[in-house]
């Protein structure tokens, strides 16, 4: 890094407790910068470098680094996220947080917090080689919040970069004389593309923070200046959409600002004052952002409602025109460290752990909806009880304030409160609200206040989508055609003074040129025509203007004179009917000037170079009918006055019930305006979560259809909610089945315990588990039985799910096997031994002893010769017997007797007798009577019948062998002879250990299973 960049480096790690840190020393060896362990109260010096010691924490303050010493129970703190936090607050866009390596997620809450005060952010990323621990840096990446995101050793070109811009950036926003109509006018290109591109116009925001943003963009792009940065929004819309994000940062959290909302804990109660079950609570949430003051509010109202004995329902819209921090808030998914300011209590109450991140409850959701919302471009909601608007006045102009504080009043109900940033007033519309909580910036209502200028509710602006996928306004129509245009400079130029009038002679409209015939009356302002007419003109106005109403017809006054200052204007007036579009009976009246006004001497002349053609008849005819004229419209005047007189208070009543009416239907069609806007809003929360249902059942479907597991979902009447494909070869089941208890299906499985087990799982709560098979015992399963749980946790069901283990099992029998093929060969070698043995030391001429050993081996081998020529089928009990004791027969002095009937063994049952044997003719050759010269071993069976029930029972006896001692475990062999006797004859055995020799009693049943033929005596 170079040493004369002008910045100050602090460098936080996470050190262990007690250790000692080398870290200033290798760094001292990489810079020529000054670098030591930064100590209380240092005063941050440029191009240093200051390391923390171990067993602290830094966070700085006025320019000075404050030292805090940590105990055991606090370096569960991240430090990292500390430092940035008061780094931020205290040097804002001139703060930079860059996050290195490192394990964890420290320094995410602390980039997010730099970020919202227009900070630069930065994280380490890969170069070919990944950070050697990536934890931290992904964490801060994933928050969507970093600028730069470059290899660790671009990162000083990007810092030198920064540090040069610094004076940049100020110059810009001091606007000086020089450059700030350059600035302006690029400002306002740069609000013009964004409205084209997202339909969002940010030309009311105040200047400072829409250039700090474009000038944010601009480093991190490497543009030099404004010009090059709005060429590159005009081709990049991805570039659009990011200065939209940036100039949207939110800056929340939970319970921001606690003292404020400590203030606003106590003001909710009287939301609920008054309030029946039907009548729900209603907040708005203007600006939500992400959603953390959202469910803050919404947590705070809970808790409430939970201390009432019957509590209304309560809404919450919270609204933000940045759809991706809406679809942050509806997920109501937060990483840890941006939920440290709750409580434990709070925490463990409204939060649901999921890894590193925790998910909101569906007591907070369910109260909230989000939804895209403009507080300047889209109708307001109506009957609001709070409105929460932290953080977003303080970044709108003075225009912008002035129009959004006058809707807020007009949302809330009557007595509303509206909750502000510790940083925004209402001071401008003190009249519209009266301070609750002056310091934490809790307003209310004022009910009778009235507008000092004039308000109107905003409607939807019409938009498109541009062909990038952007929302544009709508263009307006193209001007006049030429033809209008022409006309209308024509009618400007040469068309005579008009006025358009009704029938009272209230002026409805006046054309260009009118004073020189009208000139307004002294005193208050009046519409009246006729108190404005000039001398000469005002009764024959009227008389003109009531014989067109009486006539419908055109009425035309020739030489009519009005002075105008010190001349007479000769005129023709005409009056004639205008029909209007909207039916009212409105009079058009022309002034035709006839000749150039005249001088008082050329007025005179002009009246007596008349008189030669006018009698002293006609002037007093015409005077006659003047009067005549005159005395019918006193008249008439006197008869519309009285009739006037007498209605006028029913008319002043009429038109304040229709004053009345028309501000009720003004208030309803405002709040059908708010209406369709909540349901607007609603609709859409219930589209985005229908949607969201959809993918979640489409995910359930794939997932059934491809799993190879048999499942099936069960209630707590045993009825069938669904099942996986693979359930169809273990149940008889259709689709139609749904809805059916499973216990009515027919099954493929052996599973008499199903009904138990699933009972136990109800019982227990806890899963179960058993091994099952096919009903042809070709297949077995592992039969799992889990609880199914709902939405709060409680036991909803049971699942049944059945894995396919055969091959699993075959495996096992094959190790059995295995293990039985090892242990018979060293047993068979044993016998040969113990053979070998008995015969040399039975015989005392080797040769004699060698031949007779020999054909011992022949007698064995001929008998497993012939038990393999059989394949084990239909073989004697006798021959089973015979085979494994012939070996050991002697002609001239018998050792073995062998007696019982005839019975013919199936090939599982010979099997099973014919390992017993050869276990108990290898005990005896090891041990018993057969390891001895004078041993001898009697086996007798019979066949016994106990209440109608046949059963074989085999007696193995022998004597004179070896003492007997019972063995103090069970071997191998035992077990086998249990386990052959159990399952393989399903009988039992019974084994005695006696003084004059050992016995062994096998007991199992006559049937089809053991014998394939009736038995009969020998």
């Amino acid at each position: 890094m170079p040493a004369d960049v002008g910045l100050a480096y602090v460098v936080v790690t996470h050190l262990g407790p007690g250790h000692t840190s080398m870290l200033p020393e290798i760094i001292d060896r990489q810079t020529a910068m000054p670098v030591a362990h930064l100590r209380d109260d240092d005063e941050v010096a440029a191009n240093r470098v200051y390391v923390l010691p171990p067993d602290t924490t830094v966070t700085t303050e006025n320019g000075r680094l404050r030292l805090h010493r940590t105990s055991a129970a606090q370096r569960e703190y991240n430090p990292i996220d500390i430092f940035f936090a008061s780094l931020a607050e205290d040097r804002g866009e001139r703060a930079v947080g860059i996050v290195l390596s490192g394990s964890g997620r420290d320094g995410t809450l602390g980039i997010k917090m730099i970020k919202e005060h227009g900070g630069l952010t930065i994280a380490q990323g890969s170069d070919g080689s990944h950070p050697r621990y990536p934890s931290m840096p992904e964490s801060a990446i994933a928050s969507g919040l970093v600028d730069l995101v470059v290899p660790v050793e671009h990162i000083p070109a990007k810092l030198a970069n920064f540090a040069r811009n610094l004076d940049d950036l100020a110059e810009i926003l001091s606007e000086s004389d020089r450059q700030a109509e350059r600035v302006t006018t690029a400002r306002l290109t740069v609000c013009q593309i964004l409205r084209n591109e997202t339909g969002h116009d940010f030309s009311g925001y105040k200047p400072a923070t829409v250039l700090r943003r474009i000038h944010r963009r601009m480093e991190v792009l490497q543009l030099d200046t404004i010009e090059s940065y709005i060429e590159r929004l005009r081709r990049d819309r991805d570039e659009v959409v990011r200065l939209f994000q940036d100039v949207l940062i939110g800056v929340t959290r939970f319970f921001r600002d606690q003292q404020a909302f400590e203030a606003l804990q106590r003001i909710i109660p009287r939301l609920f004052e008054g309030r029946s079950a039907d009548e729900p609570v209603r907040v708005w949430v203007a600006g939500c952002s992400t959603g953390e003051e959202a469910y803050t509010i919404a947590l705070l109202l809970r808790e409430h409602m939970e201390t009432l004995r019957v509590a209304p329902r309560v809404q919450i819209f919270a609204t933000d025109i940045d759809e991706s921090a809406l679809e942050i808030a509806r997920s109501g998914r937060y990483p840890a460290p941006l939920l440290r300011d709750l409580s434990p209590e709070r925490l463990a109450r409204f939060f649901i752990k999921d890894g590193e991140s925790y998910v909101t409850t569906k007591a907070l959701r369910e109260l909230c909806a989000f939804s895209a919302h403009s507080i300047i471009r889209d109708p307001p909601f109506s009957r609001i009880d709070l409105i929460s608007c932290r953080n977003l006045l303080i970044y709108l102009g003075p225009e912008l304030q002035k129009r959004v504080l006058p809707l807020f009043h007009y949302a809330l109900r009557p007595g509303g409160f509206l909750f502000l940033g510790t940083s925004e007033t209402v001071s401008q519309h003190a009249d519209l609200f009266a301070p609750v909580d002056k310091a934490q910036r809790v307003f209310q209502k004022r009910e009778y206040a009235r507008m000092r200028v004039p308000f109107t509710v905003p409607t939807n602006v019409p938009r498109r989508v541009s062909a990038a996928g952007g929302t544009t306004v709508a263009p307006q129509a193209g001007g006049p055609p030429l033809r209008a245009a022409v006309e209308a400079r024509v009618l400007e130029r040469f068309a005579p003074a008009h006025v358009l009038v009704n029938r009272e002679g209230e002026v409805v409209h006046y054309s260009a040129g009118t004073g020189k015939y009208l000139e307004p009356a002294a005193g208050a302002p009046s519409r009246q025509i006729f108190a404005a007419a000039r001398r000469g003109l005002r009764s024959e106005l009227r008389s003109a203007l009531n014989e067109s109403v009486q006539t419908r017809q055109r009425t035309v006054r020739d030489n009519v004179v009005v002075e105008v200052d010190d001349r007479s204007q000769p005129l023709q007036l005409v009056v004639e009917p205008f029909e209007s579009a909207g039916g009212d009976a409105l009079f058009l009246m022309l002034f035709i000037d006839r000749g150039p006004p005249l001088s008082p001497d050329e007025t005179a002349a002009a009246r007596r170079s008349s008189d030669g053609n006018r009698t002293v008849e006609q002037l007093e005819r015409e005077l006659s009918e003047t009067r005549d004229r005159l005395q019918s419209t006193i008249e008439a005047y006197e008869t519309s006055l009285e009739e006037l007189k007498s209605s006028q208070e029913e008319m002043v009543s009429m038109n304040e019930e229709l004053q009345s009416t028309n501000e009720e239907m003004e208030t309803s069609k405002e709040e059908l305006q708010s209406i369709n806007e909540e349901l607007q809003t609603v609709n859409s929360e219930l589209n985005l979560k229908v949607d969201a249902l959809d993918r979640a059942n489409n995910d359930l479907k794939n997932l059934f259809e491809s799993t190879q597991i048999a499942t099936v979902f069960l209630d707590n009447e045993l009825v069938i909610r669904s099942f996986t494909p693979a359930m169809t070869a273990i149940f008889k089941l259709i689709p139609g089945d749904k809805g059916r208890p499973l216990t009515d299906i027919a099954a493929n499985i052996d599973y008499p315990e199903l009904r138990q087990d699933i009972q136990a799982v109800f019982d227990t709560h806890q899963p179960v588990e058993r091994r099952c098979q096919s009903q042809d015992g070709t297949i077995h399963y592992l039969a799992r039985l889990l609880p199914y749980r709902g939405a709060e946790g409680a036991l909803d069901g049971v699942i049944v799910t059945f894995i396919d283990v055969t091959k699993v099992v075959r495996g096992e029998e094959f190790k059995t096997l295995a293990e039985e093929l090892n242990h018979r060969v060293r047993n068979m070698l044993t016998v040969v031994v113990g053979l070998a043995r008995l015969t040399l030391t039975d015989t005392p001429d080797p040769r004699a002893g060698t031949k007779i050993f020999v054909s011992r081996l022949h007698a064995m081998a001929r008998a497993y010769n012939l038990l393999s020529k059989k394949d084990w089928g239909e073989v004697e009990l006798h021959d089973v017997v015979d085979v494994e004791l012939s070996p050991y027969a002697d002609a001239e002095r018998p050792r073995v007797m062998i007696e019982g009937p005839t019975i013919r063994l199936t090939p599982k049952a010979a099997l099973a007798v014919n390992l017993v044997v050869h276990e108990l003719v290898t005990n005896a050759a090891k041990y018993g009577a057969l390891s001895q010269v004078g041993g001898d071993v009697h086996v007798a069976w019979s066949v016994t019948d106990e209440s109608g029930s046949k059963r074989v029972v085999l007696d193995w006896r022998e004597r004179n062998g070896a003492p007997v001692v019972a063995p103090k475990r069970k071997g191998f062999g035992t077990q086998l002879i249990e386990q052959q006797v159990g399952h393989g004859l399903g009988g039992k055995v019974d084994m005695t250990y006696a003084p004059d020799g050992f016995r062994a009693r096998l007991d199992f049943p006559l049937g089809p299973k053991t014998v394939v033929s009736k038995a009969r005596d020998s």
